[in-house]
């Protein structure tokens, strides 16, 4: 995820740090934890579990989180913190515009717009 202003949440113990310290927010597609980190840059990373499908299922949903953070939230967002997305079961039934839709409802509730 080389994006503008945005890195790769990678390790392992990146994404504990903003599971146990984090605050999350969920609607029905994905749930989102964010953690305040002490750089400019935001870092995120995309989680979906075996729950979610097959291989090709889960790597359906990752690009299509990806690619919706890519587009419409990157730039527009407040810089400065680790993002994490876990994708829901009901996100294997999802098409592209359904889950833009709950990615903004995320970032707006969570008012990192």
């Amino acid at each position: 995820m080389n994006f503008k202003e945005t890195q790769g949440l990678k390790k392992d113990s990146d994404f504990r740090k903003v599971y146990r310290n984090g605050k999350s927010i969920a609607n029905r597609l994905l749930v989102m934890y964010t953690l305040p980190n002490k750089s400019k840059n935001n870092r995120v990373g995309i989680s979906v579990s075996k729950k979610v499908g097959k291989a090709n299922v889960r790597n359906k949903a990752r690009r299509r989180i990806k690619e919706s953070y890519r587009l419409n939230i990157d730039g527009n967002i407040k810089s400065g913190y680790d993002i994490v997305f876990i994708a829901r079961i009901a996100i294997k039934d999802a098409n592209y515009i359904d889950i833009e839709k709950a990615m903004k409802h995320l970032i707006k509730k969570a008012n990192l717009f």
